[in-house]
């Protein structure tokens, strides 16, 4: 029978061990906290997006680096295959906006127990409070692991399923970058991704909260467009986040080092300028003995009034019959184009994943066995792939998991 070590107890590693133990190996699951699954505990705000219902071919269009990588393991444990292993696993599960699938219960804890179980029934031994501070190999193939307290443990295969550097809190401090460092990986340069940004306009502190639906966002770096899309942006005390900001990060988080990248919202992005500057008018017309200041809140939430006015630079106090028509062309360009300058990111400590890791090229993507070390297999974030907000991190969790697991059983 084989023998085969797991390092890392989160999501890509419980997968791997239940794949590993159900293919007949010996399985060890080492897990340096005292429980299973902390990040996955805080996953879409503790409810857990599992995965996400869409087709095949949309998911990996989902995915930001490394997507010909993925296409094995998306194969093997497709999105489908992930709802049937939960169900399997007496968790019954829902599809939400945008395809997002999380349990009924919407408690992660309950995601987390089920997988727990899953590792009992397949016989997976766990230790808690264990510290891996090397992959083991001799000539050219893996002999074991050493743990923090001196002890070394045999094996025939190991994987290791550490996580990235986002939310270090969890566990996740690049322990795997290190192991497969020693074993002569190259890692690429780490950045944090779907995370809050941080912009320069001080305005950011008075809206901290508010939360705007349905705008549109493009990321732009001089005349490069970066991001385009639309969804929810919430402002934060200072900066921006949200949905629709997360994943415009995974388009600019490691480009922001080339130039200015600048934030373009459009607030009414469902009227064309025409159209806009037609609904200002009639605005206008029914507040016409009213000030510029009072006029605008059929248009904008409260909050945001200020801040548009500053922005175009017509007086507050003005009366709206006075406004011209220069004046409008200027506000209908802030409404469609609000220019937010990006400053930095929200850092690591706010990413929900790490961009970049153990480079591609030195992994067999039908297996997840280091092209380097025999025996040696990587799962989940600690490889440099990455996608979108919406379920899909976790989906090539589970599906590298379980590709690596079943592979090191063989």
């Amino acid at each position: 029978m084989k023998k085969v070590i797991v390092t890392g107890g989160g999501a890509a590693g419980m997968m791997a061990a239940v794949a590993a133990a159900e293919q007949g190996a010996d399985v060890l699951l080492l897990e340096k906290n005292e429980k299973l699954g902390k990040k996955l505990y805080i996953t879409g705000k503790g409810r857990c997006n599992l995965t996400n219902a869409c087709a095949p071919e949309e998911l990996l269009q989902k995915v930001v680096t490394n997507r010909r990588f993925l296409y094995s393991a998306l194969s093997s444990f497709s999105n489908d295959d992930t709802i049937r292993f939960f169900e399997e696993c007496g968790l019954p599960v829902k599809v939400e906006r945008g395809g997002r699938v999380f349990p009924v219960s919407d408690k992660s804890s309950d995601v987390i127990q089920a997988l727990a179980g899953r590792l009992k029934r397949a016989g997976v031994s766990v230790r808690f409070h264990t510290a891996v501070t090397k992959v083991c190999a001799e000539n050219g193939r893996v002999t074991g692991v050493l743990l923090q307290n001196g002890e070394e443990l045999f094996c025939d295969a190991c994987i290791v399923a550490t996580g990235g550097l986002s939310y270090a809190s969890t566990g996740s401090t690049g322990d795997g970058y290190t192991f497969a460092k020693l074993c002569g990986h190259t890692i690429t340069e780490c950045f944090p991704s779907l995370v809050s940004l941080k912009i320069t306009e001080p305005f950011a502190k008075e809206l901290e909260g508010l939360s705007l639906k349905n705008v549109r966002l493009r990321a732009v770096q001089g005349k490069k467009e970066l991001y385009n899309d639309m969804g929810e942006l919430l402002f934060t005390a200072d900066g921006v986040s949200g949905p629709l900001v997360l994943s415009a990060s995974s388009a600019v988080t490691d480009r922001l080092s080339d130039g200015e990248t600048v934030l373009l919202l459009d607030l009414k992005p469902a009227l064309s300028k025409e159209e806009l500057d037609a609904r200002i008018l009639r605005d206008f017309e029914e507040a016409k003995n009213k000030q510029f200041r009072n006029a605008l809140d059929k248009l904008l939430p409260q909050r945001l009034i200020r801040v548009i006015i500053t922005m175009c630079g017509i007086p507050e106090e003005k009366q709206v019959n006075a406004v011209t028509k220069q004046e409008r062309a200027v506000l209908v360009d802030v409404l469609k184009g609000m220019r937010l300058h990006i400053k930095k990111t929200g850092g690591f400590q706010e990413a929900v994943i790490t961009r970049g890791g153990i480079a591609v090229n030195e992994v067999t993507p039908s297996t997840m066995q280091s092209k380097k070390t025999a025996g040696l297999y990587f799962a989940g974030e600690v490889l440099d792939v990455d996608a979108l907000t919406g379920g899909y991190n976790l989906q090539i969790a589970w599906s590298t998991g379980y590709l690596a697991g079943r592979a090191a059983a063989e």
